[in-house]
């Protein structure tokens, strides 16, 4: 996979995630596994519309994926999905990590 299409995965990650309820629904799916709209519709203060218009949003960026069974849509969580959005929170961590090191450092030799 090429860098651009790398970001756009990623951008898509972040988008989806940017929502509240998104992540709430995202949580609920890793938690129990295969579920459906209706399922985690008691457990979310939004309705079962909004819930299947979130669910479509974490499916396109590749975080759940669903697979009918009878009139219902199960999804589940894409193991992995989360690996390049924690790799690039993890980098950037590491170069303020870097920086703050550095600023120890002055601090230290110019406060024997």
């Amino acid at each position: 996979m090429n860098q651009a299409v790398l970001h756009e995965a990623s951008d898509a990650v972040f988008a989806a995630l940017a929502d509240p309820t998104r992540r709430r629904v995202l949580r609920l799916v890793a938690e129990r596994g295969p579920t459906s709209a209706t399922l985690l519709e008691p457990e979310l203060p939004v309705t079962r519309q909004a819930i299947v218009k979130h669910l479509a949003v974490l499916n396109r960026a590749g975080l759940i994926s669903g697979q009918r069974s009878g009139q219902e849509v199960r999804y589940a969580l894409v193991p992995g999905s989360l690996d390049e959005a924690s790799e690039w929170i993890a980098q950037i961590g590491s170069r303020w990590d870097e920086r703050l090191a550095r600023l120890r450092q002055v601090v230290l030799e110019q406060n024997p």
